[in-house]
């Protein structure tokens, strides 16, 4: 569980869910305040957004059985030591377990596949039903055993195959180590596999995400390369329409005070107005997600709104991302796949940054004014930050503040093309600083980071890549292996 930093070290912030969680905070214009302490953390927030987009009602169909010979095991692996009757048990009900937490539906066939002839079987029942993903467990090393792992990697399904210890030797493995639209885990800690079926329902909801464009003149619709994520271009005056037509009411006002009690402080040059101005943008990107049935949303932001005086969305987007709703800046598509990806995988929003070198130190400055709070998960207490303007001395803004010394990703998805995969380029590290901003110029959110062997930091590759907590190299490596991505970690 993430540990509370309330400025104050109090316990105030309770845990709340991605779908009902609602920042709080609330103040006077210009004052500096420190927030989340006392009756006011423990306010009712107002409605949760409503998730209407297709990904939001998909429940993701998964196929999993067992492999074995009928019999005894007797002196060939994994031997008569075993107990294949006690494994199957243990990992049906882990399988259902797993499922439930991805809110997947699982289909875990009662007897074990006993030869090749039933695995040719329940693959093409699997095909034929369009599922999702399907999960071969072996419990065997021995005859149709590897044989039937073959089978369903070739199968076109996307696929887990999960070999405990004791069932599989590397002559086993290798044939099949760099097989792609599967992944192969070999071990008796079940949170590999879990996470397989974890990416197996990501998947198919990032498949089924439908992404609000606000950009040009004109609506038009787009699938975003091979991730498979449907865009529905809007037009960018459609902001400026909706948003002149949202009241200063008393939500608007309630969400404001609240995010002015719960920051540190609202200062340099932000007001009051700023706030509410902000919430309206807010309330008006909800608006469009909830009429275009939408899952994800991204705009071009400057050039739709930076010459009006109409707030841009960074509070809108830092809000939207730790609601969890994947919200993009400056109708950057390869943002929009990167929040989706992080959101489905790893429950928690990253923020997406503008990359700056910083050669005295060999690090990395992520800045950009649209930071998400909720770092630790959607169900976690939100990191401690300020109300301020951005770099363009306008609108409210909060500023963030990272957990010094904490391990975090960072992943730029690059959309493939007609005869291209989407890349995706993969770095770990650590948070080694929050810049003041002023005096350093750029956004006031500018996280350094330390990137692990990476020392030539002015051609870092990327841009708009997404920092996020936590050292997930791995486990985006392997979901580039089950998307039929490229991977390049860096």
């Amino acid at each position: 569980m993430a540990v509370n930093r309330c400025a104050a070290h109090c316990s105030c912030h309770s845990l709340l869910s991605r779908r009902t969680f609602l920042s709080t905070a609330a103040g006077a214009a210009g004052a500096v305040l420190v927030g989340g302490c006392g009756p006011a953390a423990l306010e009712p927030s107002p409605a949760p957004i409503r998730l209407n987009g297709p990904a939001s009602k998909l429940s993701p169909s998964i196929r999993a059985a067992f492999v074995r010979r009928k019999g005894e095991y007797g002196m060939r692996w994994p031997g008569a030591v075993y107990d294949g009757e006690a494994a199957r048990k243990l990992y049906t009900d882990k399988l259902n377990q797993a499922a439930a937490a991805a809110r997947a539906r699982i289909d875990v066939r009662p007897e074990p596949l006993y030869s090749l002839a039933e695995t040719d079987a329940w693959l093409a029942s699997a095909s034929a039903d369009k599922v999702d993903g399907v999960v071969l467990v072996l419990l065997d090393r021995q005859e149709h055993a590897w044989p039937s792992a073959a089978k369903t990697i070739d199968s076109g399904i996307p696929a887990v195959i999960y070999s405990p210890l004791g069932t599989s030797f590397t002559t086993n493995t290798t044939p099949l180590a760099d097989k792609t639209g599967c992944v192969i885990y070999c071990t008796d800690d079940f949170s590999q596999p879990a996470y397989g079926i974890k990416m197996l329902a990501a998947r198919a909801r990032m498949k089924a995400t439908r992404c609000v464009v606000l950009r040009g003149a004109k609506r038009q619709e787009g699938v975003l390369a091979d991730t498979g994520i449907s865009l529905q271009y809007v037009p960018a005056s459609t902001f400026l329409e909706v948003y002149n037509g949202i009241p200063e009411n008393d939500e608007v006002r309630a969400i404001a005070d609240q995010y002015i009690r719960r920051a540190r402080r609202l200062g340099g040059g932000a007001s009051h107005q700023d706030v509410l101005n902000g919430v309206r943008a807010y309330v008006t990107a909800r608006r469009i997600l909830q009429d275009e049935q939408a899952d994800a949303i991204t705009m071009d932001c400057l050039g739709a709104l930076g010459k009006s005086k109409v707030s841009l969305p960074c509070i809108a987007w830092s809000r939207m991302n730790d609601e969890g709703v994947p919200a993009a800046c400056e109708a950057d598509l390869g943002a929009v796949a990167s929040h989706v990806m992080v959101q489905y995988l790893f429950d928690r929003p990253g923020f997406q940054q503008d990359p700056v070198a910083e050669t005295a130190r060999e690090a990395v400055i992520g800045a950009h004014c649209s930071c998400p709070t909720r770092l630790n998960g959607f169900d976690q207490p939100g990191e401690p930050f300020d109300l301020l303007h951005h770099h363009g001395n306008r609108d409210a803004v909060p500023r963030t503040l990272w957990r010094v010394g904490g391990p975090i990703t960072v992943l730029d998805v690059l959309p493939g093309a007609k005869d291209k995969p989407t890349e995706l380029i993969i770095s770990s590290g650590q948070t080694i600083e929050n810049l003041d901003v002023p005096p350093a110029g750029g956004c006031v959110v500018s996280v350094m980071v330390k990137l692990d062997g990476v020392r030539e930091v002015l051609s870092y590759p990327g841009f708009h890549q997404l920092f996020f907590y936590g050292n997930y190299r791995r486990e985006l490596a392997d979901f580039c292996r089950l998307c039929k991505f490229q991977a390049q970690v860096v």
